[in-house]
């Protein structure tokens, strides 16, 4: 697929049915004394946030994203690009925020990533990034077939797949995405790809940059930030 047509895409997953995606009632979760700017611990009872690069870095980037949406996928290959090079310097941390009404396998999708992140943090991103990889292979599978597709990735990097299988009906797996829904909600998001450097939301044209250019805007914008903590940015390849 071109760039011009992720773009499209992009928009689409952007404006329709902006506000039928958010929360039902019986979904939701009280993420009220949470800053959605802030990683979310893991505990004994909850998965927390998955958090690639440097932890403890006080500048936080954040992407509320949908696996079967045609714009982050078109923002995939920029965005683990400038994750890998800020990796020391930043905390990257993915939310699920799943269109269900316009893309029947984005949940499912997420339960997936999910469910191989209990193998292990190395394994959520394996799986987020193969989910990625193979966007167009999967999306439209039947409900009976993407299980078989998900349980073949997920031998494919090394998961327990019996154990797979079994999470995916993990209670903390389906709080998870809820709770990553409810932060969504509480931002007012509405569509995918949705971005933000610790409260700051990324701009349309900083999106579209993403996807369709070289992510400068976004990297001119993390350097900015990591030069007010006192930092030196990484040198751009």
């Amino acid at each position: 697929m071109t760039r011009t047509r992720w773009i499209i895409f992009a928009v689409i997953c952007t404006l329709i049915l902006g506000g039928l995606v958010l929360l039902s009632k019986k979904d939701s979760v009280d993420v009220s004394s949470l800053d959605p700017s802030k990683a979310v611990s893991q505990t004994e009872t909850a998965i927390g946030d998955h958090v690639y690069g440097d932890a403890s870095s006080e500048v936080v980037l954040i992407e509320y994203g949908d696996f079967q949406c045609p714009g982050c996928g078109g923002a995939f290959p920029q965005l683990k690009a400038i994750k890998e090079l800020y990796k020391d310097d930043i905390a990257f941390i993915f939310r699920n925020f799943p269109l269900t009404n316009i893309h029947p396998n984005a949940l499912a999708a997420a339960t997936a990533a999910e469910a191989a992140g209990l193998q292990g943090e190395d394994k959520f991103w394996r799986m987020h990034d193969v989910l990625f990889q193979n966007q167009d292979a999967w999306s439209g599978a039947t409900t009976a077939q993407r299980t078989d597709v998900f349980a073949e990735y997920a031998k494919n990097i090394g998961l327990d797949v019996n154990k797979f299988k079994e999470d995916l009906s993990n209670k903390q797996v389906a709080a998870k995405i809820s709770r990553d829904r409810a932060f969504g909600q509480k931002l007012g998001i509405t569509g995918t790809p949705t971005l933000y450097i610790g409260n700051e939301k990324l701009s349309d044209e900083e999106i579209t940059d993403l996807i369709q250019g070289s992510g400068e805007k976004l990297m001119d914008k993390l350097d900015a930030a990591i030069k007010a903590t006192g930092g030196e940015p990484p040198t751009r390849p």
